[in-house]
C-alpha cells in the first residue's frame, strides 16, 4: 500500500483537533497535536490517543497521566505551536486535575494512565477519564490536510418539507389517536 494514497484516505475522515498534554522528564508542560482521538468507553470511563512512536509525548506518556484538550475553533494557531511549529506567543497552560491543560480549549478530558498498545509505527494510549470540563465554544476541525469550522448543514429542505413535521405534515399537533379497544380490532377481523 502507497502510504501517500493511504494518509490521503486517511485524511478524507473529518476529525476534531487535539493536543495531549503531560508533563515531560523534568517535571515541565508539554504538549502534542494529535487528531487521532476516540471516546472508547462510558463504564468504566475511557479515552484513547494514538501517538507517532517518534514523538517526545510517547516518552513521556509511558504510565503517567495526560489531558486531552479539544481545540477550540480560535486555536489553529494552538494546534500548529503543538505540531512543531512554535507561535509567537506560547500558549497558555493551566493547572490540571492530572496533568496541565491549555487554555481556551473548547473542552478539557484529564486522565489516569490505563493501558497502552502497539499501533504500528504508533502507539495507543487509552486514558482513564477522572474529570472533563466542557465549554460552550465550538470545536476546530481537521479535513484533508486543512483546519475547518462548524456551519449548519444546508440541505435545501426545512422541517417543514417532511412529512413528519407537526405543523404541515399528515397530522397536526393538535390531532388524537384513539388506540383500538380489543372490541373493536375483533369487529374489524369479522370483516376481513
Amino acid at each position: 500500500m502507497d502510504p501517500r494514497e493511504l494518509r490521503n484516505a486517511f485524511g478524507r475522515f473529518a476529525t476534531g483537533v487535539t493536543v495531549v498534554t503531560c508533563r515531560n522528564a523534568t517535571g515541565d508542560p508539554h504538549g502534542a497535536t494529535v487528531n487521532a482521538f476516540t471516546a472508547v468507553s462510558l463504564e468504566p470511563a475511557l479515552a484513547q490517543v494514538t501517538l507517532a512512536r517518534t514523538s517526545k509525548a510517547c516518552q513521556f506518556l509511558d504510565g503517567r497521566p495526560f489531558g486531552i484538550n479539544i481545540l477550540a475553533a480560535d486555536q489553529g494557531h494552538v494546534a500548529w505551536h503543538f505540531a512543531g511549529r512554535p507561535a509567537d506567543q506560547t500558549p497558555t497552560w493551566l493547572e490540571g486535575p492530572t496533568a496541565p491543560l491549555v487554555e481556551g480549549a473548547a473542552a478539557t478530558i484529564s486522565c489516569r494512565p490505563w493501558r497502552t498498545y502497539d499501533g504500528g509505527d504508533h502507539l495507543i494510549v487509552i486514558g482513564e477519564v477522572e474529570s472533563v470540563d466542557i465549554t460552550d465554544v465550538d470545536p476546530l476541525l481537521f479535513h484533508c490536510g486543512t483546519f475547518r469550522h462548524l456551519r449548519p448543514l444546508e440541505t435545501g429542505a426545512h422541517w417543514f418539507g417532511s412529512a413528519d413535521c407537526p405543523e404541515r405534515g399528515w397530522f397536526d399537533a393538535a390531532t388524537t389517536f384513539t388506540p383500538f379497544s380489543p372490541r373493536a380490532r375483533q369487529t374489524t377481523k369479522e370483516f376481513a
